[in-house]
């Protein structure tokens, strides 16, 4: 048994609403009950991160720092994001670009990823999910493909106890068993986690924000 096999998974959770009864932080509660034993999962606060301003990059806020140690502590990302006027947040392009700042110094990298959510809408977060993808795969994010999950929040969502509900159980834990093989299967190798930075490709010229 390997290292990575011993040791527990530390997954980062990004939930792009800060509503106090929001009904994708219920959902990444409910999503973390049907993991593994050996995966737990941390919602980040991202509510008190200052507006990305390109001009901090060289003292960044004591808020981004933190975000930042915690996703790079972590092996495995879950964005949970409802969609507003058919793309994410602002909060959560907001920690995205801090996460991803000063230029060549992004965290993002490499992070085996998943991204789901839920809405009152009849198309669940489709549109959202798409436009979050784009921005991770421009981060080198490996994000899950399939299957995805295009939630409408309905009565029978959830349970009397915040777990979800038996209509979707079985759908979406087919979707949790995914997930951990997906992070489980892109877990660095001995020999890769020892290469050096000398190995990667020069980078083209910083954009200016």
């Amino acid at each position: 048994m390997n290292t990575l096999e011993m040791n527990r998974y530390q997954i980062a959770v990004l939930v792009g609403s800060l509503r106090r009864e929001s009904f994708n932080r219920r959902l990444a509660d409910a999503l973390a009950r049907l993991a593994p034993s050996d995966f737990d999962f941390t919602q980040l606060v991202i509510a008190d991160l200052p507006p990305y301003n390109q001009d901090d990059d060289t003292d960044q806020a004591a808020p981004v720092k933190r975000l930042k140690a915690m996703l790079v502590a972590a092996q495995g990302l879950l964005f949970v994001t409802p969609e507003y006027n058919r793309s994410i947040p602002g909060v959560l392009k907001n920690a995205i670009d801090h996460a991803s700042r000063p230029y060549g110094q992004s965290v993002w990298k490499g992070k085996p990823a998943a991204v789901i959510g839920v809405s009152p809408g009849a198309i669940g977060t489709a549109v959202a999910q798409q436009h979050l993808r784009n921005v991770l795969a421009y981060l080198d994010v490996p994000t899950l493909g399939q299957p995805e999950v295009f939630l409408q929040a309905k009565e029978d969502l959830f349970d009397a106890s915040g777990d979800v509900g038996e209509p979707a159980r079985k759908f979406l834990q087919g979707w949790m068993d995914a997930f951990v093989a997906w992070v489980k299967h892109h877990q660095p190798s001995s020999e890769a986690a020892g290469a050096t930075s000398a190995d990667a490709p020069t980078s083209l010229p910083p954009p200016h924000r």
